[in-house]
């Protein structure tokens, strides 16, 4: 986790509103497996999905496709994109860093004000960081579907109920 800490704490310092998703948030909630890229999902609000671009920007991460980052905050060209191109991310890397990958949602399966209220944030190193909530996890996967998904559905429910049982 120590290689993201800078990331969650420039997105932190710049006020941006994210939860992260995906695998890392699966590793966050107790299920110890590899991922490679970090998942976010952040406030499509065009001032906010702005200032999540420029946070990124400001830390080397660039678009893997040849387009301007500060696009993304563009719903009209997120939409075309979606629409036209099929995506699902945004996805950027930082050529300073080959290890690091972001992979932004394009469009937020589940209302970004509902998943940020039930997001849970964990302090890392004294970096606050805004964890996907289990159950809105476990729906996002569902949505995936993807193989992997699947097991970390089966993972993420039996640390839930180890937790309901006080197991933790």
């Amino acid at each position: 986790m120590a290689l993201y800490l800078p990331l969650f704490k420039a997105l932190d310092d710049a006020g941006v509103r994210y939860v992260v998703v995906g695998g890392v948030a699966t590793v966050l909630h107790g299920y110890a497996r590899l991922t490679m890229d970090i998942d976010l999902i952040v406030d499509l609000v065009p001032e906010e999905a702005s200032r999540a671009m420029q946070t990124l920007q400001a830390l080397g991460f660039q678009p893997r496709i040849p387009v301007p980052a500060t696009q993304f905050a563009d719903s009209a060209k997120r939409k075309e994109w979606i629409e036209q191109k099929g995506m699902l991310v945004f996805s950027l890397h930082n050529p300073a860093n080959p290890m690091l990958s972001i992979d932004v949602f394009a469009d937020n399966p589940i209302p970004f004000a509902d998943l940020h209220a039930r997001a849970v944030c964990m302090v890392i190193d004294g970096v606050p960081v805004y964890v996907c909530s289990i159950e809105d996890l476990i729906e996002l996967k569902r949505i995936a579907g993807r193989p992997q998904d699947i097991l970390d559905i089966e993972k993420l429910q039996q640390i839930k109920s180890r937790s309901k049982h006080g197991e933790d």
